[in-house]
């Protein structure tokens, strides 16, 4: 049996939040940056999302299905493709045409709500779901949560939700000797599959590919290749997991990336040792070697593979926990707009962005963030959150007006002619009280 490679892709965009002052609480809510989130998926389309569907739908036509991917698509960013490009979700479907690629489910929101609330990450991930079989016409088969974080408790509720197959990382601190290069199972839910990023190989194309520094480079498919076979030399499956932007905006055309996406796959297919696999394939074609004990999140961002990216400082504590405050008090509402909203708030970009870290993962973080110190990303957040705040309240307000129950009024002895006339006009009030509520 050969061995496999299995290329997943992450593709999101956030909605990044436009300056908002503390003078704007109470009067305008309106919150995200139109012209920033217009401007960089447009650029991004143009740099990325359209050259690289181009060429990996070419690449699967010429070896007549022999080459697959992955990909996890969140609702955030489809909102942005129906917006600002619509033809780059006329390309993916292109692509779930071929029957090569394979589109994973996720949160709708690319948010951290599997580590705040099961109901909430339960709502997501089927609003997610129905996204994707409206736009490319497929049902998820396999799950991605958000920046691959997992635990055994999020396995389970993943499994719980019908999933059997889902993908986390490889981290050294959970893998201990064991190789990320071989399937596992969920200590919780034995019959959920788990695949984990190869973190080396991964970042040998996402973070190191055009890095002159690097003592490898330039990175060729050869070279590569030979690295891969020495990884999985006794194991079984190469996990290759990385974000879609790394193909043309993290890492430029000039670099050579898109050349080297272009050969990979002949490189590979000749060799024969391997052969390419979508997540639902990997799970079905390989065994598990055993549980994987994971009782914290872990996740694919920083060194330390954990959640402290988004929950590692007091600021972004503070903000995650007065956002999901108000999940309750919305549970009483059926208001499209504040759920949405709330939504879009929950994206970990806007955690992410109030990262204190300056060490090791300070430049990654920067390279990001659009704010000048996680400082001012915290402030500007929670002077957004607190308009949202009082709109909650208010539509509470207004709710508990409406649907206040009548007080009741003291007896009076009617004359029963009287009453028996006014019957019909009594079963006319019920029957508004009935269409009020």
């Amino acid at each position: 049996m050969k061995k496999s490679i299995c290329l997943y892709f992450q593709v999101h965009q956030p909605n990044r939040l436009r300056l908002y002052r503390f003078f704007d609480i109470g009067k305008d809510s309106h919150y995200y940056d139109d012209f920033a989130n217009r401007t960089i998926l447009r650029r991004v389309a143009q740099k990325c999302y359209l050259p690289m569907n181009a060429l990996l739908l070419e690449q699967i036509e010429a070896h007549k299905g022999a080459f697959k991917v992955a990909f996890s698509i969140s609702g955030s960013v489809l909102e942005q493709f129906d917006r600002y490009a619509p033809e780059v979700i006329e390309s993916f479907r292109k692509l779930a045409q071929t029957g090569c690629v394979e589109f994973l489910s996720e949160t709708y929101y690319h948010s951290l709500a599997s580590l705040a609330s099961p109901i909430e990450f339960k709502n997501q991930v089927l609003k997610h779901k129905a996204a994707i079989e409206h736009y490319f016409g497929v049902t998820p088969k396999a799950f991605r949560n958000t920046e691959l974080i997992y635990s055994d408790a999020i396995g389970e509720m993943v499994y719980d939700m019908g999933f059997k197959t889902m993908l986390t990382e490889g981290a050294k601190h959970v893998m201990g000797w064991k190789s990320p290069n071989f399937v596992y199972n969920c200590a919780q839910a034995p019959s959920l599959k788990l695949l984990l990023k190869n973190s080396s190989l991964s970042d040998d194309i996402a973070f190191r590919f055009s890095d002159r520094n690097w003592s490898d480079w330039p990175l060729t498919g050869e070279k590569y290749l030979s690295w891969v076979k020495a990884a999985a030399q006794n194991d079984e499956i190469v996990n290759l997991f990385m974000d879609y932007e790394t193909f043309g905006e993290h890492q430029k055309a000039a670099s050579g990336i898109f050349d080297f996406m272009k050969f990979l796959p002949e490189v590979v297919l000749k060799d024969g040792e391997f052969e390419f696999v979508t997540p639902t394939q990997a799970a079905k074609k390989h065994r598990s070697v055993g549980e994987l004990d994971v009782p914290d999140p872990i996740s694919w961002a920083d060194e330390e593979r954990d959640v402290t990216a988004w929950l590692g400082n007091e600021l972004q504590n503070d903000a995650f926990n007065k956002l999901n405050e108000q999940a309750e008090k919305l549970a009483l509402l059926d208001n499209e707009a504040l759920w949405s909203d709330f939504g879009h708030l929950q994206e970990s970009d806007h955690f992410y962005y109030m990262c204190t870290k300056f060490f090791s993962d300070g430049a990654v973080h920067k390279y990001f963030n659009p704010y000048d110190t996680p400082y001012e990303a915290f402030i500007n957040y929670m002077n957004v959150l607190s308009d949202f705040i009082l709109r909650v309240d208010d539509a509470i307000s207004v709710s508990d007006v409406n649907f206040a129950p009548e007080k009741p009024k003291a007896a009076v002895k009617k004359d029963p002619a009287k009453a028996a006339a006014k019957k019909p006009a009594a079963k006319k009030t019920a029957a508004k009280k009935v269409a009020k509520k």
